[in-house]
């Protein structure tokens, strides 16, 4: 997830890591609570091959929310914080700060991936 959203190109300055962090933070919304997920349920080796099983997609909250080792104190919590979140107010400051970081690149020539 993180070379995706921020590509291969080396960040060392102050600026950069003030950059990076403030991205990790609105990611990490983004990602736990916006994006579905498939995660594995079964993998079986017939000979050579490997048949995978996944579930139904999800995102981590709502997988949370259907758990019942988690408490009815942090699902409250995880609503309240998702009741506050905009999804196109965070795929804007994901954007706004991708560019910032791409423009604070020091290497001519080279795009960020």
């Amino acid at each position: 997830m993180v070379r995706r959203a921020v590509g291969y190109c080396r960040y060392d300055t102050p600026e950069q890591l003030d950059f990076l962090d403030r991205l990790y933070a609105v990611m990490h919304f983004y990602v736990n609570f916006f994006l579905p997920v498939m995660k594995l349920e079964e993998k079986t080796r017939i000979g050579s091959q490997v048949k995978k099983t996944y579930d139904d997609p999800q995102t981590p909250y709502a997988r949370v929310l259907s758990s019942p080792d988690v408490s009815e104190e942090h699902k409250t919590l995880l609503r309240e914080t998702y009741a506050l979140l905009d999804l196109v107010h965070l795929r804007q400051q994901i954007d706004d700060l991708h560019d910032l970081l791409f423009q604070s690149v020091s290497m001519p020539g080279v795009v960020p991936q």
